[in-house]
């Protein structure tokens, strides 16, 4: 009896001592994120998509891509519905795995009226601004205090044309997709404010984890390979990854 518990002790130790590491990764990995365009298509081309592909394709896990809101992204992940989401700031929310690696780099961007002064990122905070809701700038610039969340970008140049904010802040390729729509665009100029690196956020259940160290060991051997550049070319975008 004294021998057979021994035997259940060390098992026990053994299971315990198992690192995510260890696990076998699941055989796909569904990921979801918003359209946006040449970056998440909805057709499963695009920079992103991409990246996923060589990161976790050569490890034997398939990426399985979801079209969703960004919001409704976060949701899917957090009830365990996908595994991952794709355009997470660090920590951006809470019972969410984030891996040592980020894949990309958001470059954030001011539009506003081209008559009003160039902000800064230290002047940011005097401004009444406006974003996406679900986006949580609010987390990663300083001094915010006065801002407004929309639930789409269509009336994001009247708002601004009629005073009601005075920058709209986004990442560069949605800022300039938003200034496509205006008859002149010479009304508004772009001002870059800040860049912000991207993660996945992965679900906090086995799966995740081990998806999320499938994620850290690839990176590890793809950023110091320069493998990754190639795709950043191919979709000209700057390589986030040079010291």
């Amino acid at each position: 009896m004294i021998r057979w518990i021994l035997m259940m002790m060390l098992g026990l130790l053994a299971v315990a001592n198992v690192s995510a590491d260890d696990l076998q990764p699941p055989a796909t990995i569904q990921v979801a994120s918003e359209a946006w365009s040449d970056y998440t298509n909805a057709d499963g081309t695009g920079l992103a998509w991409d990246i996923l592909r060589s990161v976790f394709e050569p490890a034997g896990v398939t990426v399985q891509t979801r079209t969703v809101p960004y919001t409704r992204a976060i949701g899917l992940v957090q009830r365990g519905e996908a595994d991952a989401w794709v355009g997470a700031y660090h920590d951006e929310i809470a019972n969410t795995l984030y891996p040592r690696w980020h894949y990309d780099t958001d470059h954030i961007y001011a539009l506003g009226l081209a008559d009003k002064p160039s902000p800064t990122l230290s002047t940011l905070g005097r401004y009444r601004l406006a974003w996406v809701r679900g986006y949580s700038y609010e987390r990663y610039l300083p001094r915010i205090k006065q801002y407004h969340e929309v639930q789409r970008r269509t009336g994001i140049l009247p708002m601004l044309s009629h005073d009601r904010a005075d920058y709209y802040i986004d990442a560069q390729t949605e800022i300039e997709g938003v200034l496509k729509q205006a008859d002149d665009p010479a009304q508004f100029k772009l001002t870059p404010i800040a860049e912000l690196p991207l993660f996945l956020g992965f679900a906090d259940n086995p799966r995740g984890r081990a998806l999320l160290a499938v994620f850290d060991r690839r990176m590890d051997e793809l950023v110091p390979s320069g493998q990754l550049r190639p795709i950043f070319e191919h979709w000209k975008q700057p390589y986030p990854f040079t010291p």
